[in-house]
């Protein structure tokens, strides 16, 4: 009797599995087909420059997404994933992680109107960046890290494609010359807000979990709880998102444009693997307190199929970059071209990273690690940022990128190697 409930038990949670896996695939996919759609059309109704501006202050604005985030994606996933059948305790993570992620949120637009009202190269675009800050709006009213924690990522699949469908016609609909630049945020920002909403609706009704107030004590648990992945958080946007930022304040939007195009491509292709890592995570989370040699011989497999899979993707774009940016923007781009080849196996490396630091460290409880490693890489990077950016400009940023992210990389399989498989 207890071997088929164990049996039930497993073939429930594959079930799950691939259900969640399907969902995000179909998402992943909708991420990787909709950009392609609406990016060629915006670098060349917008110009490079005005969709450098955007890239710019997209970048800027991301800086708050961490803090509002608080690396809760990870950490209230994990708590979700383990405490899904007890209601109570299910209430409390949602309401302790909702209410810390709205103090983030006013807190961050108070920093976000210092800088802009402080600095004329923001103040001159103030509508766009607030506009853009609705996107964080929107990011702290959508609980993923619930539906994922509860294994539902079907919800996310259709709040996530109705939104993009709906801002991919919108695009070709309200932006048709370079002054409707600002409409691009406006619509992105009006998307979130009501993906959030949405959700908000639907963890009430499909879920029945309601906001409850948490006293200070409860509260504060879940902040130190998330403080190391936050950290960690912070020091992976230093050195990835900076790049952006720092490119901006040294060249111009034009250079941004250049990098940010190349880069879009890449960060499109890493998203394929995003699905698979996004739907095993919870259930590695899980796994691990029942058997680590079950969930170390479904790591080795996603990491060795999933390295397979992106290096022939990196290399396909190291051969046909200058297509690709012709196909993007109509024309030969050579900045944006040598950019994106410098950047090709950033894919490859990038998946590579989240499969190590989602599915091994942070799962297997070594989190502590990742702020070492993310505090090492941002120092990295800012001191070749500010070698090579100045000199070399959108080529010195992608340089930047490829060499922080193998470093951070490699020191991610030593601390596994050593603290996890070692002891295992």
């Amino acid at each position: 009797m207890i071997k088929k409930i164990k049996n039930k038990f497993k073939s429930d949670d594959n079930k799950r599995l691939l259900s969640n896996f399907i969902s995000l695939s179909i998402l992943q996919g909708a991420n990787y087909i909709l950009p392609l759609i609406t990016l060629p059309y915006l670098v060349r109704v917008l110009g490079v420059e005005n969709y450098g501006l955007l890239a710019f202050a997209g970048a800027t604005v991301a800086y708050f997404g961490v803090l509002t985030d608080y690396g809760f994606n990870l950490t209230a996933t994990r708590e979700i994933s383990i405490h899904r059948e007890n209601k109570e305790k299910v209430v409390e993570i949602f309401s302790s992680v909702m209410t810390i992620k709205f103090l983030l949120m006013f807190l961050s637009l108070f920093l976000l109107s210092i800088l802009v009202f402080s600095f004329e190269k923001f103040s001159k675009d103030a509508i766009v960046y607030f506009l853009t800050f609705g996107t964080i709006i929107g990011q702290v009213l959508f609980p993923v890290w619930f539906f994922q924690g509860m294994e539902r990522m079907k919800y996310i699949t259709y709040i996530n494609i109705s939104v993009k469908f709906i801002f991919t016609v919108s695009v070709f609909v309200f932006i048709h010359r370079q002054d409707d630049f600002y409409i691009v945020p406006l619509l992105t920002s009006i998307g979130a807000f009501i993906s959030g909403a949405w959700s908000l609706y639907l963890v009430k009704k499909e879920f029945n979990v309601k906001f409850k107030l948490q006293s200070l004590e409860i509260i504060k648990y879940y902040l130190v709880d998330g403080w190391h992945v936050f950290i960690s958080g912070l020091f992976t946007t230093l050195y990835t998102n900076s790049v952006t930022v720092i490119l901006g304040l040294f060249t111009n939007n034009t250079s941004v444009g250049y990098y940010v195009i190349a880069e879009k491509v890449v960060k499109i292709v890493s998203s394929v693997f995003s699905s698979i890592q996004g739907a095993i995570y919870p259930y590695i989370a899980k796994l691990v307190s029942k058997s680590k040699q079950d969930a170390l011989m479904i790591l080795k497999k996603l990491t060795i199929y999933s390295s397979l899979v992106m290096f022939v993707f990196s290399l396909l774009i190291l051969i046909f970059a200058k297509y690709i940016i012709y196909l993007i923007s109509g024309h030969y781009i050579v900045e944006a071209t040598v950019t994106l080849q410098i950047l090709s196996f950033f894919p490859l490396v990038i998946t590579v990273a989240r499969i190590f630091s989602m599915n091994y460290i942070i799962t297997f409880k070594y989190q502590k690690h990742l702020t070492k490693i993310y505090a090492l890489s941002a120092l990295l990077s800012f001191i070749l940022f500010f070698l090579l950016v100045p000199s070399f400009k959108e080529y010195g940023a992608a340089i930047t990128v490829m060499i922080v992210e193998i470093f951070a990389t490699t020191y991610m399989y030593i601390i596994i190697k050593r603290y996890i498989l070692w002891k295992i």
